[in-house]
């Protein structure tokens, strides 16, 4: 069994989109949607582009299967809810899920791990440090509560909004 967590975000009708993404997530990996360990919900700026502002949070599953189907089951997810093949890095999102931990893997392809965002953009630091806060970036060596602690608050403005499940 592996742990994974991943983010979620989304700046196009937010709100059914962050509903539609948790369903998807519990289906495609066959669990009920109270097993699915879920963060608060955030609201942050567009990074990297002008845009509207995203909702976040992250997940944590347990899992069976290997780091290559998850890739496949996030992508699959993604374009089921309009996302094209030829989307750019910095544009508005349905639903945007990537993978930030399989365990401790640390590996490039098929999905960089862990992500390299996630001690650099606060709308991955925060969430994952509420469900996942002892467990160690395997390269940093930090926890991530103590990552969050550690974190630039004043660098992205975040904040917690109510969950719309």
């Amino acid at each position: 069994m592996a742990d994974i967590y991943i983010s979620l975000g989304s700046n196009v009708e937010r709100e059914y989109h962050v509903q539609q993404g948790l369903q998807a997530l519990a289906c495609s990996f066959e669990l009920p949607f109270e097993q699915l360990q879920l963060s608060s919900l955030f609201e942050s700026e567009a990074i990297g582009f002008s845009g509207s502002a995203f909702y976040n949070m992250v997940i944590g599953i347990t899992t069976l299967l290997s780091v290559e189907q998850v890739a496949t089951r996030l992508r699959n997810i993604e374009f089921n809810h309009g996302r094209t093949i030829d989307a750019k890095k910095f544009s508005p999102r349905t639903l945007d899920l990537d993978l930030l931990l399989y365990d401790d893997l640390i590996i490039d392809l098929p999905a960089q791990l862990p992500r390299n965002e996630i001690n650099k953009n606060a709308f991955v630091l925060w969430p994952l440090s509420e469900v996942a806060p002892q467990v160690v970036h395997p390269i940093i060596k930090q926890n991530y509560d103590t990552l969050w602690q550690n974190y630039d608050k004043n660098h992205q403005k975040l904040k917690i909004v109510a969950n719309c499940w």
